[in-house]
């Protein structure tokens, strides 16, 4: 060990296989990694395999081997370490992507069954209302009576609706007359005869005004909750 550099043992292992390289390229008449200044500058530097005992020389090399490879093994660790990184903060987007496109697709699918259940329900409404026709008619109706045809006319879900306008218009009264327009009935048709397309009846009969009024307010507003919402705002309809 008494012709290594003071630098030792470990700065051999280090630097004897990159300058057997180099010594070995020039005397193969290979172009130098640098002048002869800095040759010698790195010369008086390193230790030559030369300068290691003979005995020695082959641990040397195996050490510089397995420093290189330790150093290859360590960035194939550092990329595969970055690409699995890489790979996880891709799939966590993916997966991220997915749980947001499923919470929207099941707030859509329960909006549309939310919409079909209203619909549906709005059918059977309207389908278990009587028609203006199917009752018979009277000489006169009480408030009472009137508002019994209604009910059995108009859908639940709109009756309320329905009988808010007519309790501001006319309050229940089929001959409800305004002296100065001339609005007649339960909604207070202006002129009164438009309602003569429910029936020729209209002036004497609840049942053709509220039918009257039904078509008026689905057509116009949508149905009677509409009628009436445009009412509060207006004070008309």
């Amino acid at each position: 060990m008494s012709r290594i550099s003071v630098r030792g043992f470990a700065v051999a292992s280090a630097t004897a296989v990159t300058t057997v390289g180099a010594v070995v390229g020039v005397a193969a008449g290979g172009t130098p990694a640098a002048d002869d200044n800095n040759f010698e500058a790195a010369a008086a530097d390193t230790t030559l395999l030369a300068d290691i005992p003979a005995g020695q020389q082959a641990q040397v090399q195996t050490a510089s081997l397995t420093q290189q490879a330790d150093a290859q093994a360590s960035a194939a660790d550092a990329a595969a370490k970055k690409s699995a990184e890489e790979s996880a903060r891709l799939q966590a987007a993916k997966d991220a992507k997915s749980k947001k496109q499923a919470a929207e697709d099941r707030i859509e699918a329960e909006r549309e069954a939310e919409k079909k259940k209203k619909r549906e329900a709005e059918r059977a409404s309207r389908s278990s209302v009587r028609d203006a026709a199917s009752f018979s008619a009277q000489g006169s109706y009480s408030v009472a009576d009137v508002k019994a045809m209604a009910r059995q006319m108009v859908p639940a879900d709109q009756f309320q609706c329905f009988s808010n306008i007519v309790n501001h218009e006319s309050t229940w009264n089929y001959r409800a007359t305004n002296p100065s327009s001339g609005a007649y009935g339960l909604m207070q048709a202006l002129p009164g005869h438009k309602m003569s397309s429910a029936g020729a009846d209209w002036q004497t009969n609840p049942a053709t005004q509220i039918k009257w009024g039904l078509s008026y307010m689905d057509g116009r507003y949508g149905s009677p909750c509409g009628a009436w919402s445009f009412w509060q705002a207006n004070n008309w309809y």
